[in-house]
């Protein structure tokens, strides 16, 4: 048996959106069951996200360290950000994001996992991007404003942060699964097998 994720649609008889945020919103769907029956199902609506795994030639990945309100902590994660245009194409978001929360660019990009965040209670999906061939962005630095005005960056070898989300000590959701699949690429079939850039992405089309 092949084990992979597989497209469905159950019927929707009503729908609201209680909510609308600057962002994001929350809707409730009257949602019918395989039995017949009519249950409602809250959910917030995102946009997408795009994150970037960025390893230097030293082999080292490039943090950030930024407040989160909702869970009260600063927490080191890698960059990223929202697709602010839908359809928007998720590698040029990957490469905004670099270089406005580093201000750096990179030469190779690779598709290292596609992730529903938290698929019980909203849709946002996130493509995890592997960046190599790193160094300073052009230009001005990107200025940054609210939670990011007070970011912190860091450069820390992959072995460490394993280690680290082993250890409970780092938990935001795209470091922790990007520094695994990461590792696990590089333990298995090698990075030259992860998916090129522009690979489709049912989840959130685009047009390369």
């Amino acid at each position: 048996m092949t084990i992979k994720d597989t497209a469905q649609a159950w019927e929707i008889r009503a729908t609201e959106t209680p909510f609308v945020g600057k962002k994001t919103s929350v809707r409730t769907d009257e949602v019918v069951m395989p039995d017949g029956s009519v249950v409602h199902r809250d959910y917030q609506v995102h946009p997408g996200s795009v994150a970037v795994l960025a390893l230097d030639d030293e082999g080292r990945v490039l943090l950030i360290k930024q407040y989160r309100h909702p869970v009260r902590q600063k927490l080191w994660e890698i960059p990223a950000g929202l697709l602010d245009v839908p359809g928007e194409n998720p590698l040029h978001a990957a490469q905004r994001e670099l270089y406005e929360e580093a201000h750096v660019k990179a030469e190779d990009w690779r598709v290292l996992t596609d992730v529903y965040t938290t698929p019980g209670g909203c849709d946002e999906a996130v493509r995890i991007f592997l960046a190599r061939g790193l160094s300073e962005a052009d230009g001005e630095r990107f200025e940054v404003e609210e939670e990011e005005a007070d970011m912190e960056h860091a450069r820390v070898p992959v072995d460490e942060l394993v280690r680290g989300v082993l250890a409970g000590e780092l938990h935001n959701n795209c470091l922790v699964v990007g520094v695994l699949a990461l590792a696990a690429a590089r333990s298995g079939e090698g990075i030259d097998a992860l998916r090129p850039a522009q690979a489709p992405w049912p989840a959130r089309p685009f047009e390369a």
